[in-house]
């Protein structure tokens, strides 16, 4: 078997998490191009709005499970097996879609796959966060969600490349592609080692420092032995305040896990009701019934917004750990709810037909670019690493899960009800998204701390203050260097 070390196991458990969020984009983006086709309607008998909105939306329910799921066994599997696991079941469930001839097995098929990505989506942040040097784990992530966003990307425009064809193999094929990143993300797995985190929170310090040792190099034992030493003393911390059960998830300890929990929870049911999976998803309804562009015109506007999507996710590369989570996020939500507000104005003169609905359709189109601009480089660029940094080791796997359905039920939410609030109610549909992005600025201005440059078991101590967690500060400077530089030197 193939031993990687140094940037090569960096490299390859980045490409594992980075084609495990091009999936949740792939996935994201791949009913919404399909549904309205003609041969995906021929072949489910031309199915109701209802029907086709519990076709698209019953796939959230799936992935809320899954997260759910992956919280009660995740942490005993360990995080290689819970991936693992969801790769297997996403297998199943996209041979089950792409042979589907009834709805029923549709509805079954997508439960099934979304099952395995709630497995994967809890997880891989995980584990990407616990392999990361921590003065460049927020570009990591990055890299992950670009890949995400290039997920979303590539399928609108696979929907589109068919969406002229009218045989059953025009949505079919785009739903078995998956399958092309999911065969790789097995074979990574069976390379990389367990995350030397849960080994030391599983008592297997050993192999936890081999693991440290393959990852940060040998050419400065110290700098390993001194991670090492910190990792157990946090496991040795939490399991002495009794940190590590469901209940404690609850319990606001000296490490406050209870507060923890919230957070984590809270910026994943932010990112969903600020409105960004409504556009995601319904971003052609969006230009046809909202703006009003023909078709063809809205399926066209809808792949360059997805473009813009993905070209915008680089952007935060530069930024996330020099300017920190707390700065974009704050920044880029305020302008968020300042664009659904302008957007509501626009929307109403084209829904009335004034004298200025052209020219108002035009700028509600540009909204929905700079709306999807500034939720990748200040929202979506924090909410995966954001959990998995302010969570305790010991409840990390149970907390990112639980985080992670909360993000899926909240998406559920938005997709059931965006086209039903956009025939309802139409323009003030946008208000409502204005409303509440407004409101998450002065909640994450008081509850939401900075974690930019932390190592992952410096949050306990950013929590709590106690003085046992105070760690050798003597070295510090020589040790954040080391550490940081040591993949880099490493082949």
């Amino acid at each position: 078997m193939v031993e990687l070390r140094g940037r090569g196991l960096l490299g390859a458990v980045t490409v594992l998490t980075s084609l495990g969020f091009l999936l949740i984009g792939f996935d994201n983006g791949l009913m919404g191009g399909l549904v309205n086709g003609k041969s995906f309607s021929d072949t489910f008998q031309n199915p109701s709005a209802t029907m086709v909105g519990l076709i698209v939306a019953i796939y959230e329910v799936g992935c809320f499970f899954g997260s759910i799921l992956t919280a009660i066994v995740g942490e005993q599997l360990g995080r290689r097996k819970s991936i693992g696991g969801g790769v297997i079941i996403m297998i199943i469930g996209a041979l089950l879609q792409a042979t589907s001839y009834s709805r029923a097995q549709m509805i079954v098929a997508r439960i099934v796959a979304g099952i395995g990505m709630g497995a994967i989506n809890s997880t891989i942040p995980v584990l990407q966060a616990e392999f990361s040097p921590k003065a460049t784990r927020g570009i990591f992530v990055c890299a992950q969600l670009s890949t995400l966003n290039f997920g979303i990307f590539f399928v609108y425009w696979i929907d589109y490349a068919f969406s002229s064809h009218t045989n059953s193999y025009a949505w079919r094929i785009p739903v078995i592609l998956q399958c092309i990143f999911l065969i790789p993300m097995l074979i990574i797995l069976m390379v990389i080692p367990e995350s030397p985190r849960w080994l030391a929170a599983h008592d297997r310090p050993d192999e936890c420092l081999a693991v440290l040792q393959k990852l940060r190099g040998t050419h400065d034992e110290v700098a390993v032995q001194r991670l090492h030493g910190e990792i157990l003393q946090t496991v040795a911390y939490e399991t002495s305040i009794g940190a590590g059960s469901w209940k404690d998830l609850l319990k606001n300890d000296n490490i406050k896990s209870q507060k923890r929990l919230l957070i984590a929870c809270a910026i994943q049911a932010f990112q969903q009701l600020g409105g960004i999976n409504a556009i995601i998803y319904y971003s052609g309804t969006l230009f046809e019934k909202s703006i009003g562009f023909d078709s063809h015109m809205s399926s066209l506007m809808s792949g360059y917004l997805q473009t813009w999507f993905f070209a915008a996710s680089f952007i935060p590369w530069f930024l996330i750990d020099r300017i920190g989570r707390r700065p974009l996020l704050l920044s880029m939500i305020s302008l968020m709810a300042a664009v659904m507000a302008v957007q509501a104005a626009l929307i109403y003169q084209v829904q009335n037909t004034t004298s200025i609905a052209h020219a108002a359709g035009i700028g509600a189109a540009a909204m929905l670019f700079v709306f999807q601009g500034a939720f990748t480089i200040g929202f979506q660029a924090t909410v995966w690493v954001y959990p998995s940094e302010i969570l305790p080791l010991r409840l990390r796997q149970r907390g990112s899960s639980i985080s992670t359905a909360a993000n899926w039920i909240f998406n559920y939410m938005i997709v059931q009800i965006t086209p039903i609030a956009i025939q309802n109610i139409g323009w003030k549909t946008y208000i409502i998204f204005a409303v509440l992005n407004a409101l998450w600025v002065p909640i994450i201005f008081v509850f939401f701390p900075e974690t930019k440059g932390l190592e992952l078991e410096a949050v306990d101590r950013l929590f709590s203050g106690d003085p046992e967690l105070e760690l050798l500060e003597n070295d510090k400077e020589h040790v954040l260097e080391t550490e940081d530089v040591g993949v880099e030197n490493q082949a």
